[in-house]
């Protein structure tokens, strides 16, 4: 056998050399230079040849990383526009407030973060005032993503502009009294001003990657030209950590999205420590966002390493800034130019000689000052790259100071994130470098006053000339005052109204087909985006492909396997559907940006996201509080619900607690209908509340979540009389009695009332059959479409009763003067119907399937978790013998015969 060792890299080549004797003379030329100039000597050589071949276009793969220097040379930065001594004054000042601020409200013990937004001032001041798009000019304006943690700049930035004043100030993270700021960008809390929450770290940057997916989206369908507008991502380079941050930064470079820019405040900190201890942040971040194919822009050092760098003529300067860990590198943010001398520079000859042409006022500038995310015009240079740059997405790693100006007692400390004030001698030296007019006499009482030039002062006018001719205030949110949506042809509703007959149709099928025909309205139907993760074909979603198409920006360069069938897969420029792959995540980002596409964009859009509901709230619920805090709308359809349903699939798949989790977020409606006219009532109401005409009193700012089952059973008509409909958007209504469905209960028989929800009324309508045909009980079965509205519905009467209002819940009001004890059953866990366990004047129990999940039949999961017809029954005798009502005997009879 032939020894490894021996064999040349020529010879592991598998692509054919057709000039070896060519490739040898470039082999022994880099031979050559390592011989006679040094390793690093041709290690440089290699990556500027690299970097030429790909600036070329040559098919090569792209340099990972690059040297820890800026990409932009300080000979190709592009003069500033503007007057950058206006816009120092401006930007002192709103560190000045910030700090103040944040101050302030720590004697209220409110908290806040100060750090923050010290380091990234610059990056967002040169964005302000030079890049940011307004909502008052063309278009929709840009879209700003802010880190959570730097809100306070941004406050004190309004409060200098005249949006914002001190008592809001004052009142920063103290909003009960009803004219205060929330702690972080929300804009439920503060909707004039915010438009995105991003503090929940990590679903800012997955967020901004589909709002610039989405904005395309518009263009490409026709709905609103938003080519103009920009996304701006502002993260922290620890927040990188979340797997959230960096899931869809494949798609951005995929889909070519140079409509997007990540800014990465790359402190080097994080909440405890340094982010990378050991290790280099800013390359990481390179390597992994140019792994994905996004332009790289580092903007890591300030003018004062200029000179350092031309001395640098063995590249050993670069080497040693190469090799330093981040916590060494924070370390000498603390240090005496001393220790920087022997730690840093003594460890190579070469930067010894270095350092001996360099004061200590120099080292110390380079190490503790000189950034390029702190020099406004290295932050301009990198803007004006990024939007220059066509094809792809662009990130910006700018290496900031966390704790930049405020002192010594703040810069690089490790603990600086949690630090919540600076004493009064810390802030007057913070006075004294931002060269504030703050006067000793202003601080009373030791309190910290804020700083305004006043109204009138030339800084307010500069920032003010400089957001007008940009389109506005930024960051603003606007509402439009949007003509409401026509409500689609009653048809498409009414065509449930008649059922099914004798046709078997599960729920999932049935709210696909209201979809299909929703889609088909010529004024809304292209306002419909369906969504959905890779499981179109398990949702029955497949025959929407060719009527609506998937969107592609790319369009179809195939021919599909499938174009020879009649609902084949088709993709298309101007596609509809937004079909994800297995991302349960970026189809929540995508249902987010087309949520709130009516105030974003001033189009009303209706999204529509079908999943796994066990794959919806358990895994993406966080995603789902973000929704409701940027007050989006729409249609999130948890299909394969239920712990029973899935036959087979067993304990990952089987999902009984998802209107739990639901239930906790005050802006989603959760709905378990049974029958497929319920869905139609419930998806018209959704319609007319959220894109057409609300109700007094009522919130168009909420999103319906729909749990649909994937098991075919018959489909009944609607039943007639008052109340049904409002019962069922209301949480619950009588579906029948045991008279009207035929059973002929004898004489005073005992009665008693079964609530189902969701697949459970199909058991329950079973068990009313035995309880009247084996065991002589009458039972009313009533349909609960929403336990958790009738909870919320009765939680507001309780209020108003506290407030001295007469108010009755409603589903007290409904069930008043039935006869008999009350039995809910429901496909999830007990807790789901017994939150209205309390508001029921009856006596109440529940059945549920809690636990775990199994693999079995339908049959066998309902009967291993106590729900199936015939353990209702046995549920419900044993409630009737308590009452005395029957015989005790009867439920160890039930239990024999049933065998349970």
């Amino acid at each position: 056998m032939t020894d490894p060792t021996a064999i040349q890299p020529s010879e592991l080549d598998q692509l054919p050399d057709r000039d070896p004797e060519e490739t040898a003379e470039w082999q022994a030329s880099l031979d050559a230079v390592t011989q006679a100039a040094g390793p690093h000597r041709a290690a440089y050589l290699m990556r500027r040849t690299l970097e030429r071949a790909e600036g070329n276009g040559l098919a090569l793969p792209k340099l990972l990383e690059t040297d820890y220097v800026n990409t932009i040379p300080t000979a190709a930065e592009p003069v500033m526009d503007g007057d950058a001594a206006m816009e120092a004054r401006i930007t002192a000042w709103n560190r000045w407030n910030a700090a103040a601020m944040v101050t302030r409200g720590a004697k209220a013990g409110v908290g806040g973060h100060i750090a923050t937004f010290a380091s990234a001032a610059w990056l967002y001041e040169i964005g302000f005032n030079h890049f940011f798009k307004g909502k008052e000019g063309d278009g929709s304006g840009d879209q700003l993503y802010i880190q959570g943690h730097a809100s306070p700049g941004i406050y004190a930035r309004a409060f200098l502009d005249g949006r914002l004043n001190e008592q809001q100030l004052d009142n920063f993270r103290q909003e009960a009294g009803g004219n205060g700021l929330p702690s972080y960008p929300h804009p439920r809390r503060l909707p004039w001003l915010w438009e995105f929450p991003t503090v929940s770290m990590g679903l800012g940057p997955l967020s901004a990657i589909y709002q610039a997916r989405f904005n395309r989206y518009l263009t490409s369908r026709g709905i609103k030209d938003v080519s103009q507008s920009h996304v701006w991502a502002f993260l922290g380079d620890g927040e990188m950590d979340e797997p959230e941050s960096t899931a869809a930064l494949t798609l951005a470079s995929r889909e070519g999205l140079d409509n997007l820019t990540f800014v990465i405040n790359c402190n080097l900190q994080r909440l405890d420590g340094p982010v990378r201890a050991n290790f280099k942040i800013v390359q990481e971040l390179e390597a992994r966002f140019r792994g994905s194919g996004w332009n790289v822009v580092k903007s890591l050092w300030g003018s004062a390493w200029d000179e350092l760098f031309q001395l640098d003529t063995t590249g050993a300067l670069v080497r040693r800034l190469r090799e330093v860990p981040d916590a060494q590198v924070q370390t000498y943010q603390t240090r005496d130019a001393a220790y920087i001398r022997q730690d840093f520079f003594g460890s190579d000859p070469a930067l010894v000689e270095m350092a001996k042409l360099l004061s200590d006022d120099k080292i110390l500038e380079c190490f503790h000052i000189s950034r390029g995310g702190h020099e406004p015009h290295k932050v301009y240079a990198a803007y004006r790259a990024a939007l220059a740059h066509k094809g792809a997405p662009t990130v910006i790693l700018a290496q900031t100071v966390k704790g930049f100006t405020l002192g010594k007692g703040f810069a690089s400390k490790n603990a600086n994130h949690q630090m919540k004030k600076l004493s009064v001698d810390e802030f007057k030296q913070m006075r004294d470098l931002l060269e504030l007019p703050v006067s000793d006499s202003q601080f009373i009482d030791g309190v910290v006053p804020y700083g305004h030039p006043g109204a009138d002062a030339p800084e307010v006018r500069y920032l003010q000339e400089r957001r007008a001719a940009l389109g506005g205030p930024a960051p603003a949110r606007r509402t439009h005052a949007l003509a409401p949506l026509p409500a689609p042809a009653d048809k498409a509703f009414a065509s449930f109204d008649k059922g099914s007959g004798s046709q078997n149709i599960a729920t999932t099928m049935a709210f696909v087909r209201l979809v299909k025909d929703l889609v088909r309205d010529k004024q809304t139907g292209k306002r419909w985006v369906p969504i959905v993760p890779d499981e179109a074909r398990t949702f029955g979603m497949e025959s929407l492909f060719p009527s609506l198409g998937i969107y592609s920006p790319k369009g179809q360069t195939y021919e599909p396997v499938d174009r020879d069938q009649l609902m084949y897969y088709k993709e298309a420029t101007d596609g509809q559907i937004l079909n994800e792959g297995i991302t349960e995540a970026g189809s929540m980002a995508d249902f987010i940006a087309a949520s709130t596409a009516y105030a974003t964009h001033g189009e009303a859009m209706i999204p529509f996201y079908i999943f796994y509901s066990m794959f919806g709230w358990q895994r993406t619920a966080d995603q789902m509080w973000q929704l409701g805090d940027q007050l989006g709308r729409g249609f999130l359809v948890g299909a394969t619900a239920g712990r029973t349903t899935l036959t087979g699939e067993g304990l990952q798949h089987a999902d009984g607690h998802s209107p739990v989790i639901a239930a906790t977020n005050p802006a989603a409606l959760s709905y378990d209908p049974a029958f497929a006219y319920e869905i139609a009532t419930i998806v018209k109401d959704g319609l007319r509340r959220m894109y057409g005409e609300a109700a007094p009193g009522e919130d168009p700012n909420v999103f319906y979540y729909l749990t649909v089952y994937n098991e075919p059973m018959p489909q009944p008509a609607k039943p007639g009389g008052l109340g049904v409909d409002e019962g069922i958007v209301k949480g619950l209504y009588r579906f029948n009695t045991a008279e009207s469905a035929g059973l002929s209960p004898v004489a005073n028989a005992p009665r008693i009332q079964l609530l189902g929800s969701g697949t459970a009324i199909h058991w329950t309508l079973e068990a009313q059959k035995l309880l009247a045909e084996e065991w002589g009980v009458a039972a009313d079965v009533w349909s609960a479409t929403s336990w958790t509205e009738l909870r919320r519905d009765a939680l507001e009467a309780d209020a108003a009763l506290l407030r001295g209002e007469e108010r009755v819940p409603f589903v007290r009001r409904a069930l008043q003067g039935a006869e008999g004890p009350v039995l809910a059953v429901s496909d999830y866990m007990r807790q789901v119907p017994d939150q209205i366990a309390q508001w029921v004047e009856q006596d109440y129990s529940s059945l549920g399937a809690d636990g775990f999940g199994i693999s079995d039949t339908r049959a066998a999961a309902r009967r291993h978790f106590g729900v199936d017809a015939q353990s209702i029954v046995v549920a419900a005798l044993a409630q009737l013998a308590r009452r005395g009502e029957v015989k005790a005997s009867a439920v160890k009879e039930a239990r024999e015969r049933y065998g349970l």
